[in-house]
């Protein structure tokens, strides 16, 4: 198993980015005002039971974000576009000098998409759109 010292700063940004991204872009799909307060929570308690609770050390270390890897101003397309690109590059990345990561990180990634998707009023059409985008970026579509 990785560490976080077996990769790059840009791997490295590019791994958390997919995460956090993974969650907002689930968000995005679906926009509502009261439910981005449930589905952020949802987000930030799958990233902290990671943290302590993760049977894979590179998932626990992937976890401990500090920001989403996106700026202020940034539209739902730049997220949808970055997701998807530090997604397909995290896992090429895994593939090549950790493939036996590859299948925590993106089990991770889906769990943080899928508990966003759920936290408000259910996964609705928009959301499960969304998983889908993040499902093929995991699967090198």
């Amino acid at each position: 198993m990785a560490a976080k010292t077996d990769f790059t700063e840009q791997e490295w940004d590019a791994l958390q980015k997919g995460v956090t991204g993974a969650g907002m872009l689930v968000s995005l799909a679906d926009p509502s005002f009261f439910d981005s307060f449930k589905e952020i929570g949802a987000m930030t308690k799958h990233l902290a039971a990671a943290r302590g609770d993760s049977t894979n050390p590179l998932i626990g270390e992937v976890a401990q974000v500090h920001g989403t890897g996106f700026g202020l101003t940034a539209s739902p397309q730049e997220i949808e576009t970055q997701t998807i690109e530090a997604l397909k590059s995290s896992m090429s990345t895994l593939n090549a000098k950790s493939p036996g990561d590859a299948q925590a990180y993106r089990d991770f990634v889906l769990g943080v998409a899928k508990s966003v998707g759920e936290a408000a009023k259910g996964t609705s059409d928009t959301e499960s759109d969304a998983i889908q985008k993040i499902e093929g970026a995991l699967a090198g579509a």
